[in-house]
């Protein structure tokens, strides 16, 4: 699948890298605390198919803390890491305008994340806990804490694995015997952080304790561990720790040992996240197909209407539909959704979409209304018997934003499909498309075809 594009949100001077994926009516943050890489974790099918489901029903929010992943090196201002996290955190919530996310805290995102929701009760709606801590080391009334002789074997294994395939055995037993995973987790591990800064940070979470803030929370809060959490990360008996403390908490036990809900069981996390977030659970991700997606718009509508009045831009907009949802089956299509003066419809073949589209516009002009028309050919994911979704939609929807009127712009995708057909491509060179990652080649397909 094609990952969402990464965008930069800003604390002073300094950029902190962040994706948003999916349009659900719920915001989620998920994070994994100090470490990180968006962009690198969508290289594996575990997590991306993880990712995607997450953002079937809610609208996705990950970000990488300044000093890790695609984001700045920290500004030196003597603040601490977790200071850091949390401005971080702020400012991308403030430049993607999420008001109040449901926070999923992972690994040893927990301390960071309460001390979010302490600091900024109105910016959190609910809360889920994935084999996290809320303070990982030991204190005098906490024997659920991290003894300083196990924190050290810890940070000892981390100075000498981290970035090769023995960390991964190690945080992943599911995946121990499976060399294509490892290979791909240390080349993950060496794309968030070094070694030595991975060990300082481990030295950050010993100092952070934020207990005192659960029993403050009055958010709706669901934790899920696995009774054989790793003893070297996060203990099950400090992700219990958890639920016990906060009022109202649900608790759930998972099977297996691995520290991340990617690899081992990742439905049984998904469908208690779903259900958690939206009252119920579909149980799998939304089915999948591979469709040509047209899009096309009016252009200069808006001063059409002030022209014409309400009431006859009314009419005019009634005729626009028939028409439509006429030419659309006569090439093999199938319309989708319209918004005003925008139509979707999705086609079983390329050619059947750009004949609509050449058709539409020859019928639409003649109404004295000019249109633009984008298309590409991707995976949809089939919502429902009247909606589709997916990054492929989203694609369509940006090549489309390009076109000029009476002009019909296609993907690479779709180029290459029909390379050698009848249809008479001209190059509109390479674009960048708001909110998906890399530069792509546009295409402008004449009318007619080519002799």
């Amino acid at each position: 699948m094609i990952q969402p594009g990464t965008e930069f949100a800003s604390v002073g001077d300094d950029r902190v890298a962040y994706q948003v994926l999916g349009d659900g009516p719920r915001d989620i943050l998920y994070t994994t605390g100090f470490w990180s890489h968006i962009d690198t974790a969508w290289e594996d099918p575990g997590a991306a198919r993880f990712f995607r489901r997450l953002a079937s029903f809610s609208r996705l929010i990950r970000m990488d803390r300044r000093g890790t992943g695609l984001s700045d090196k920290a500004s030196v201002d003597g603040e601490s890491a977790t200071e850091h996290w949390l401005q971080d955190c702020k400012a991308v919530l403030d430049a993607v305008g999420s008001k109040a996310p449901l926070i999923v805290s992972t690994n040893d995102s927990g301390p960071v994340v309460l001390q979010f929701a302490g600091r900024h009760p109105e910016r959190c709606s609910g809360l889920i806990f994935i084999a996290t801590t809320a303070c990982w080391a030991t204190r005098s009334d906490y024997p659920e804490g991290t003894l300083p002789e196990v924190a050290a074997r810890f940070k000892q294994l981390i100075g000498h694995a981290w970035g090769r395939a023995e960390f991964g055995a190690a945080y992943t037993p599911s995946q121990a015997t499976n060399p294509s995973f490892l290979q791909w987790f240390a080349k993950y591990q060496r794309a968030m952080a070094s070694p030595r800064a991975v060990v300082d940070n481990m030295g950050e979470l010993e100092r952070i304790d934020s207990r005192p803030i659960l029993s403050r929370l009055h958010v709706p809060t669901l934790v899920i561990a696995r009774k054989g959490q790793s003893s070297g990360i996060i203990p099950y008996a400090q992700t219990r720790y958890i639920a016990d403390q906060i009022t109202g908490a649900k608790f759930v036990e998972a099977p297996g040992s691995d520290a991340s809900p990617f690899w081992e069981t990742p439905e049984l996390f998904l469908n208690h996240i779903e259900e958690f977030v939206s009252g119920s659970r579909h149980g799998k991700e939304p089915d999948r197909k591979l469709a040509t997606i047209l899009f096309t718009d009016l252009v200069r509508s808006t001063e059409r209407a002030a022209r014409l009045g309400d009431l006859a831009w009314r009419q005019l907009l009634d005729r626009h539909d028939r028409v439509v949802q006429s030419e659309i089956p006569i090439h093999g299509g199938r319309f989708v959704e319209s918004a005003g003066d925008s139509v979707l419809a999705i086609f079983e073949s390329p050619g059947g979409a750009i004949d609509c589209a050449h058709a539409l516009k020859r019928a639409l002009g003649e109404m004295g209304l000019e249109v633009r028309a984008g298309i590409h050919t991707g995976e949809v994911e089939l919502r429902d018997e009247s909606r589709v979704g997916g990054m492929a939609v989203h694609f369509a929807a940006r090549i489309m934003a390009l076109a000029n009127a009476g002009e019909v712009l296609t993907s690479h995708t779709v180029h290459g499909i029909l390379l050698g057909s009848c249809y008479q491509f001209h190059s509109r060179g390479t674009n960048e498309l708001k909110g998906v990652a890399g530069s792509w080649p546009v295409y402008a397909v004449m009318d007619g075809v080519s002799s």
